[in-house]
């Protein structure tokens, strides 16, 4: 799926020249995938002195790391603490609840770091109630989060309307941690920063499964061959058959997102005017953000049609002017999706098929933070940290259930969700 008229593609600047790729290579760790995982582990490899080499099968930033909404969310979709800690049990609990709800707060930390310019902000995330039931569960959920330094707080309608300008919504939580960033461009500025560490990345080359050579693997590219000592596997939404298995281990799901030209203050009015985020709670989500020209950004989850092509873009059209009613009759002029993945207990999984092979996905929506997260854990076990020292648990790959039959299903399953949105909202 190409993204060509995403606005990402358009505002970000230009990619950091890449290196082509002709005879054999060889590297201490092999990254595939770069996008914010592959990425992240490489820059941290590489400041650790480890001869690092990115693989990228398309362009940086292809997957999902490139066309997200580019929201920072500090938090893993799993509702209450007891979900987690049923999840991944009770070591894992603690650390993995300290790592996400410190994954803004780390990032934006990156970003002054190393100076990347992606329009980072951390102005807050409000995420809204769509119904009653909502409301008390998710202000319950805060409740219990802030217990472990989430830092929640609970807002009114009349403070909703203030903050964010939409209608509808008589209740939200807000996350001051919480921000945006654009992502291609962070994508681009990690990339950068890990070449200035001494990590080479090749775009344009697709890997071969590995196959083992003595003490190393080796993998086939068009250009040639890779041999290294250890490989990191960080294609998410894009899990091909790489690694047998690991496809099959999660369910991918398909974002998309619609953007206007610049708007004139009338068009805008008061939507997002101090920086928030927003999402809601329905089962299929909005998310939006207002960027600095005055260009509207608005999300959601969409589908791949059973020919080809992405559907939902005709629910964003709808769904923008009601919440946003100055957005009526604006022009959105930008549409494009990828592919996220989903895991069965909504957590990110962190796999060892193979001695010397780590793989990290399944962000559950939260990939922009949560992401960079996964790619410093990566790091630090091919690095040699103890798998009993990481935040998260290394566990076997187990097939997502009844995969094949949500994947064909989507468009239909989401057209059902859509419609008790609406009803538990009246």
């Amino acid at each position: 799926m190409m993204d060509v008229n995403s606005l990402w593609r358009v505002t970000a600047p230009k990619p950091p020249i890449g290196l082509g790729a002709s005879g054999d290579l060889c590297c201490d760790v092999l990254v595939v995938g770069g996008g914010f995982t592959g990425l992240r582990a490489a820059l941290e490899m590489a400041e650790a002195g480890t001869d690092v080499i990115v693989l990228e099968a398309e362009t940086l930033g292809y997957g999902a790391s490139g066309r997200s909404g580019g929201q920072v969310n500090p938090m893993l979709p799993v509702t209450y603490p007891a979900d987690l800690r049923r999840a991944v049990g009770d070591v894992y609990f603690e650390r993995m609840a300290d790592v996400s709800l410190r994954s803004a707060d780390d990032l934006f930390d990156l970003v002054r770091k190393y100076r990347i310019a992606c329009d980072a902000r951390q102005n807050g995330w409000v995420r809204c109630n769509h119904c009653d039931k909502a409301r008390t569960a998710w202000e319950k959920a805060a409740r219990l989060w802030n217990a472990f330094g989430a830092g929640f707080e609970f807002l009114g309608q009349a403070d909703v309307q203030r903050l964010t300008g939409a209608s509808g919504y008589g209740s939200a939580v807000l996350s001051p941690k919480g921000g945006a960033v654009q992502p291609l461009s962070l994508v681009y500025g990690l990339a950068a920063a890990a070449v200035a560490a001494g990590a080479r990345i090749i775009e344009g080359a697709r890997a071969s499964q590995p196959r083992r050579e003595g003490a190393d693997w080796v993998l086939n590219i068009d250009q040639g061959q890779v041999r290294a000592q250890s490989i990191i596997v960080a294609t998410n939404g894009y899990t091909d058959d790489l690694i047998p298995g690991l496809k099959r281990s999660i369910l991918p799901l398909t974002p998309v997102q619609i953007a206007t030209e610049p708007l004139s203050d009338d068009q805008i009015g008061p939507i997002l005017a101090q920086g928030h985020t927003i999402s809601d709670t329905r089962r299929l989500i909005m998310y939006a953000r207002r960027e600095p020209g005055n260009q509207m950004v608005f999300g959601g989850i969409g589908f791949r049609k059973p020919f080809g092509g992405t559907g939902g873009f005709r629910w964003l059209l709808q769904d923008a002017p009601r919440i946003f009613p100055s957005l009526k009759g604006v022009k959105w002029t930008y549409r494009w999706g990828g592919e996220i993945a989903l895991t069965s207990d909504h957590v990110p999984h962190l796999h060892e098929p193979e001695p010397g092979i780590f793989a990290g996905l399944g962000y559950n929506g939260r990939g922009v933070a949560m992401s960079l997260v996964m790619g410093k854990v990566l790091a630090q076990r091919a690095l040699g940290a103890g798998a009993e020292s990481l935040p998260f648990p290394v566990t076997g790959m187990r097939n997502y259930r009844f995969r094949d039959i949500q994947v064909r299903g989507a468009g239909l399953a989401m057209g059902l969700m859509r419609v008790r949105d609406k009803l538990e909202a009246d």
